[in-house]
């Protein structure tokens, strides 16, 4: 029969040989995954986050709590984004495997997220003052102490979204008759913008950065504000400029289909899937912008 003391001795030898396998494993995997990827590693082993990239270059960060049973048991995933993925585990699965899950489901979530960046750019939003990728609504100033809420759907961005109204009774009224009246308008082939304008029959509040520049409204390639009415650009067709250059001192802007097919000229211009990575015809700081689909 063994003595209290010795069973003490045994228990204490199997947790350090378990944390010993499990330190090698961890750093294995890590490696497996990339150190320059690690964000944070705790001392105990417990919890690590990694650098995530998706396909527009947009950086996420993957947290990961592993409880005493790894890798019986799958991680706790936590992320900056709408809801949370469920992991596809196995005892065989590695830390390789969760980032791997998780790069698919940012993916997945591109045009929700490039949805928000438009009602970004183009509209005065008022809350969130700084967005978070998990974020799925925005409060958009549509006049003089009056606002809409606006709830965008994560599975699918460009549909009518929830709303509701913030102002004075009259004005709530006002608002929330013409959008019941003029909803039916919202097509998923036009921005939120497009569609707003259709609904409400005017145009909605710029953000204020976008209004300091108002003055600057001629793109720097074909020197014209607006587009040719032309069916061959599609949605395109008629439209302002709606690129700028972000360095502080140019802030040139362009329209998009402009400044791509400009890009496309040029033989040190890059390609990553429909984004042309290049520099400004200005003053030459890097840009990054959209090929437009021409219909």
């Amino acid at each position: 029969m063994n003595s209290p003391k010795k069973s003490t001795e045994q228990n204490r030898c199997r947790e350090m040989a378990m944390s010993s396998s499990l330190c090698r494993r961890i750093y294995s995997e890590v490696e497996d995954v990339g150190w320059e990827n690690l964000v944070k590693l705790t001392e105990d082993l417990t919890f690590l986050s990694f650098r995530v990239m998706d396909n527009k270059g947009r950086t996420h960060i993957l947290e990961l709590t592993l409880n005493k049973t790894y890798p019986r048991c799958p991680p706790s995933v936590s992320a900056d984004v709408p809801y949370i993925l469920s992991l596809e585990w196995s005892s065989n699965s590695r830390i390789r495997d969760a980032i791997q899950q998780f790069q698919m489901h940012v993916d997945k979530l591109q045009d929700f997220w490039s949805t928000l960046d438009d009602i970004d750019r183009s509209l005065w939003v008022t809350d969130p003052k700084h967005s978070h990728y998990a974020m799925s609504y925005r409060q958009i100033k549509v006049g003089d102490d009056c606002f809409i809420i606006l709830s965008i759907n994560v599975n699918d961005p460009r549909s009518l979204p929830e709303c509701r109204f913030l102002g004075s009774d009259a004005k709530v009224k006002l608002l929330r008759d013409i959008w019941k009246r003029n909803c039916r308008k919202w097509t998923n082939s036009k921005s939120f913008p497009e569609n707003l304008v259709h609904i409400f029959g005017t145009q909605l509040s710029q953000p204020p950065h976008a209004q300091k520049n108002e003055e600057q409204v001629e793109c720097g390639i074909c020197y014209a504000q607006h587009l040719p009415t032309d069916d061959e650009l599609g949605d395109k067709s008629g439209t302002s400029t709606d690129y700028a250059c972000e360095n502080g001192n140019c802030k040139q802007v362009f329209h998009s289909v402009c400044l791509s097919d400009w890009l496309l000229s040029i033989t040190t211009t890059r390609q990553s899937f429909d984004v042309l990575f290049g520099n400004c015809p200005y003053c030459s700081d890097p840009i990054a912008v959209k090929i437009s689909m021409k219909n």
